[in-house]
């Protein structure tokens, strides 16, 4: 991007002022109506013209479950049961984990209930949870190849499928900057937090009085955000597990830890051109994406999963919208401000204890349906919406959030690391992140609450 707007740019603190006394509130107006009566659902075509998998005849008559865990995608995965069954012979029925309820207590309950799921879509940390004792052994299967990189192993052994690949970062709209700064925008060229804060200022200039939309939600401000301390230590996943045993150890102290501090600089910059400024606990989730669609933010935090919501609110497969790095200083060789974060979010864990041997055969050959086939290849890439993490997938994704992600795992711009946490960290220290966001906590309180959580785990 060219740099000439910085020159009308006060540099801002990093630091963003925290809000005091009663927050004023606010209500935000649609900018469109994303719920148009006449707008038909666009069906994208799959080729069933060519299918050279080789089906298991034993197999039909089966009838097998798939917990499903990724509300987004319920339609799209009984299109895929469907064509499947069409082709094998073996039911699947996509069972919904109802909106609000936990995965992993929705799984133990069926468990407990002597009913439990042949497949389960769930979180990695529920699949590490569980596998061992509930999980059929998937080290011998052929897919591993296809995806080494992405594969969760517990004690030298698979126990998951990875189903999908999913990034998060700062969405941009590069038609909203292009169109405020009247110049070509490159995002390749914004590598520190300093060029972030500049290009924010600019913006504002320019008549975008708050750039950012900041979601207020627990599972993104505990989740999706503060993971950034451990899995920025060094990139990984078990680096991301080393800082984490160390915090619970009481190893390190987190006001000395960097990464917090820095991660902290990053949100209040955030916090200080949020667009729900006023009232950031009242923001509307749903709203964050028609801001964005129609221009009056030109950032989101969040992940590829927002697409829908964005494409709800008028935004096109064509339109130019992708991601910059959650940056956390200004070093420009610190990977954390040229990498976007992506890594496997929702595996397949088959039944070990109850499903019979033809229902696990028939659940390992859904998979390998998924990987080999190429009507399989094309669902989850073009029904789905996913990110393979399977190498000999020749389909693009179809969204350009996806689309993105995609290019940055080809190009070396994209960390793949997840940080393994207990099932409530997102909603206990999203809670403390909520009280931060809102100007009713500072660094140190918010630093005791994540020490106090961690020295609680056994």
């Amino acid at each position: 991007m060219k740099k000439k707007f910085m020159i009308k740019c006060i540099a801002s603190t990093l630091a963003g002022v925290l809000l005091t006394g009663t927050l004023t509130g606010c209500t935000f107006g649609f900018a469109s109506d994303p719920d148009d009566p006449n707008e038909t659902e666009k069906e994208v075509p799959i080729d069933t013209s060519t299918d050279s998998f080789s089906y298991n005849s034993d197999l039909k008559g089966t009838e097998i479950t798939l917990l499903n865990s990724k509300a987004e995608i319920q339609t799209a995965l009984e299109k895929m049961a469907k064509i499947y069954e069409e082709k094998s012979g073996v039911h699947i029925e996509v069972m919904p984990v109802t909106d609000g309820d936990s995965p992993y207590t929705k799984v133990v309950s069926m468990y407990n209930s002597g009913t439990p799921p042949t497949m389960a879509i769930l979180d990695t940390t529920d699949v590490i949870a569980l596998a061992e004792e509930k999980a059929l052994d998937l080290s011998n299967e052929a897919w591993i190849s296809e995806a080494e990189e992405y594969v969760t192993k517990i004690n030298d052994k698979v126990y998951s499928f990875p189903l999908c690949i999913e990034g998060r970062g700062l969405i941009y709209n590069q038609k909203v900057i292009e169109e405020a700064l009247e110049e070509e925008f490159n995002p390749d060229e914004i590598t520190t937090l300093e060029e972030f804060t500049e290009l924010l200022d600019a913006l504002v200039e320019a008549g975008i009085e708050r750039p950012v939309s900041l979601a207020k939600e627990d599972w993104s401000l505990g989740a999706h955000q503060l993971q950034y301390i451990y899995e920025t230590n060094d990139g990984t996943s078990p680096g991301a597990q080393e800082v984490i045993e160390e915090i619970k150890a009481g190893q390190l102290e987190l006001e000395n830890y960097s990464r917090l501090d820095e991660f902290l600089d990053m949100f209040d910059v955030l916090k200080k051109y949020n667009v729900a400024k006023g009232d950031p606990l009242g923001a509307d989730y749903d709203e964050m994406a028609i801001d964005l669609a129609d221009g009056k933010t030109a950032f989101w935090f969040n992940g590829n999963w927002a697409w829908p919501n964005l494409a709800e609110a008028g935004a096109e497969e064509d339109d130019e919208y992708g991601f910059l790095p959650f940056f956390m200083n200004n070093d420009t060789e610190d990977f954390v401000n040229t990498k976007i974060q992506a890594s496997p979010s929702k595996q397949v864990m088959i039944d070990g204890q109850i499903a019979d041997e033809k229902q696990q055969t028939a659940a390992k050959e859904f998979l390998n349906w998924i990987v080999y086939s190429e009507i399989g290849q094309q669902m989850i890439v073009k029904t789905c919406s996913l990110i393979p993490p399977f190498g000999n997938n020749p389909y693009e994704p179809m969204d350009p959030l996806s689309r993105d992600i995609y290019k940055k795992m080809h190009e070396d711009k994209a960390f793949n690391a997840s940080a393994i946490v207990p099932n409530d960290h997102w909603a206990v220290l999203g809670a403390a992140m909520q009280k931060y966001l809102a100007g009713r906590s500072d660094r140190e309180e918010l630093t005791q609450s994540i020490e106090t959580y961690w020295s609680e785990q056994k």
